[in-house]
């Protein structure tokens, strides 16, 4: 099996190669993060279809065998068009977090916190219909979340993010959800103080994660078992240094490797 490609507009994809290295540790993975031009989730659908497209055709380039979308945004906005583009599987967050969710919820109230545009394209509360249609969703965006993350302020005690938040999820504490999908996969850096927020009793499902399981559950997993360690490259589109200092964070582990810069065209 050969390595699977896997990208993101910034660092919060990094959480969903976290999470593959935990499930999938054997597996070879090439990372790119579009950091030059992140964030997404403040565009228009043509400009995040045209970046998406970029980043997917540069990846196919290195014979991956399968695309995951770590990009909520990208995941809601472009995934038909990229599965049109691949000749390889391409796997997005939306349908894994969606069936999580459905799982998870009791009272049948699902919140969803996303970038704008994933939250304008309401792809999660057709999933979720198509799923479950007793499933009421209540979605909000968090515009704010992706540039405060990537600053590094998503730690409790910080009175900007813990306010941030607070304003974010207050209308769906309100609504009684018992399930919140954390929509953007920078979110999960946020889990403590989105917790802290909602309660014990509110289930939070990681975007990130629920696409890293599908992976494993997929032919992948098969292809791979009686391999040993698998290795990850790491490809940013802007400032290495940064995304090595930072990528520490999301992957949570204080060795990541080389981080090189590369050029996709349309910078």
């Amino acid at each position: 099996m050969g390595s699977v490609g896997v990208f993101d507009s910034g660092l919060g994809g990094l959480t969903t190669v976290r999470a593959i290295h935990r499930l999938l540790p054997f597996q070879d993975i090439i990372y790119l993060g579009d950091t030059a031009r992140v964030p997404y989730g403040n565009r228009g659908c043509e400009v995040i279809k045209r970046f998406a497209s970029a980043n997917a055709r540069f990846l196919l380039g290195y014979k991956v065998e399968t695309l995951v979308i770590a990009c909520g945004t990208v995941s809601t906005v472009a995934l038909d068009e990229l599965r049109r583009l691949s000749p390889v599987p391409v796997l997005g967050v939306v349908e894994p977090a969606c069936r999580q969710a459905v799982g998870a919820t009791k009272n049948k109230r699902v919140g969803l916190i996303a970038t704008k545009a994933t939250a304008a394209s309401r792809a999660y509360e057709r999933t979720i219909a198509g799923l479950d249609a007793d499933v009421e969703v209540f979605g909000n965006p968090c515009p704010l979340f992706v540039p405060l993350v990537e600053n590094g302020r998503f730690r409790a005690g910080d009175a900007v993010i813990e306010t941030v938040a607070a304003e974010y999820l207050a209308p769906l504490k309100a609504a009684g959800v018992d399930t919140l999908i954390l929509g953007c996969t920078h979110y999960p850096l946020l889990k403590g103080i989105i917790s802290d927020y909602m309660g014990e009793g509110v289930a939070l499902i990681d975007a990130g994660e629920a696409v890293a399981a599908a992976l494993a559950g997929s032919a992948v997993r098969a292809a791979n078992e009686n391999r040993g360690g698998g290795t990850t490259r790491y490809l940013v589109t802007d400032d290495e240094d940064k995304f090595g200092e930072l990528a520490e964070i999301f992957l949570q582990n204080p060795t990541i490797g080389l981080v090189e810069r590369v050029d996709i065209g349309e910078i």
